[in-house]
């Protein structure tokens, strides 16, 4: 089992850009939407979810991912463990953007998580909200911690050319409209023009 000290921080941020730079093709996100992150540090160094949460590994992750973010001008949201209720950390900007009601708490290794408290320090004005309402247009889970009730439906998993960051499991979603109607129903201009 590795330890903080073991890990490639390099390998880690390779990685994590190479998975948001997937994502984000494979969601044709649009300015403005929200990206969910989700994981666990322990995950990542080899260990069960919740036992040796890393600030460090979280600094990491982070630092890979929000150049990304900005570039697209998207929000990230950062789901916090268990114990927070799965609150997430977001900007300010974020939580104007989509009216989301602020909770008072300050997300920290033991309670929040790895991934949380490094956006508390990363992010330029961060807020916790305690959810999004299923807003997130794309997200990505690093060590099976369930975003999916962060993201709206539907969601559509996406297959990258990773499939782990660290020793934790990686899992990316893209959302896309709800198709509706019956036979008749046509779901793009060009399957409506050919009649």
């Amino acid at each position: 089992m590795a330890g903080t000290e073991d890990l490639d921080f390099r390998e880690i941020a390779r990685g994590v850009e190479t998975a948001m730079s997937e994502l984000i093709a494979a969601a044709s996100l649009a300015r403005g939407e929200i990206v969910v992150l989700g994981g666990s540090t322990s995950e990542i160094r080899g260990r069960r979810i919740g036992s040796h949460t890393s600030r460090e590994v979280g600094d990491a992750v982070l630092a890979a991912i929000l150049p990304r973010i900005v570039e697209g001008g998207l929000f990230l949201a950062v789901q916090a463990c268990e114990h927070l209720n799965r609150a997430l950390v977001v900007e300010r900007a974020c939580q104007r953007a989509y009216g989301f009601d602020v909770v008072s708490v300050y997300p920290w290794e033991h309670a929040g998580g790895g991934f949380a408290t490094a956006a508390m320090a990363l992010f330029g004005d961060p807020v916790v909200v305690e959810d999004i309402g299923a807003r997130g247009a794309a997200g990505l889970d690093i060590g099976d911690a369930f975003i999916g009730m962060h993201v709206r439906p539907v969601g559509v998993p996406v297959r990258g050319s990773l499939t782990s960051i660290g020793a934790a499991h990686l899992s990316m979603v893209r959302t896309r409209p709800k198709l509706i109607g019956g036979r008749r129903a046509r779901y793009t201009k060009d399957e409506a023009s050919e009649g």
